[in-house]
């Protein structure tokens, strides 16, 4: 996990009370959670098309080079 131990992810959850505090820091989790969610459903949605309208567009262009 990014070369992160348990001293490192100790001293960023530390971190992490100071700056927030420990009434604020489980919404900022959860809102990062959500966006890291968002993020990954948003990457295999795009994924896909991307790949099946470029293999169309290289099938056309070889097609069009035949001729």
């Amino acid at each position: 996990m990014f070369g992160l131990g348990v001293p490192e992810l100790l001293i960023i959850l530390v971190i992490g009370l100071v700056l927030f505090g420990p009434g604020k820091l489980p919404d900022v989790g959860k809102a990062l959670g959500k966006s890291i969610k968002e993020f990954k459903n948003a990457n295999k949605e795009d994924e896909p098309k991307n790949i099946t309208e470029d293999a169309k567009l290289i099938a056309d262009a070889g097609a069009a080079e035949k001729r």
